[in-house]
């Protein structure tokens, strides 16, 4: 994959996967716990929150390594 589709890929991952991902989550996790009261703690929430925010990167990582770089074939 060039450097150039790269880029484009990971704008568009960035612009609409990753608010989709966000919306996904913070309803999974409303439907697992529908009742405010029996919500975890704010810790526990927030490290769910934050595992989530890393395991959405993984699959792309390949895509997302080097972007900030010069072209290498410029």
């Amino acid at each position: 994959m060039t450097h150039k589709a790269r880029k484009r890929w990971a704008l568009v991952i960035l612009l609409v996967g990753l608010p989709l991902y966000v919306v996904v989550s913070v309803s999974v996790l409303n439907w697992l716990y529908p009742d405010p009261l029996e919500r975890p703690p704010l810790w526990a929430e927030l490290g769910i929150y934050i595992g989530l925010g890393i395991l959405w990167a993984l699959p792309f990582k390949f895509i997302f390594k080097g972007i900030g770089q010069p072209d290498p074939d410029a």
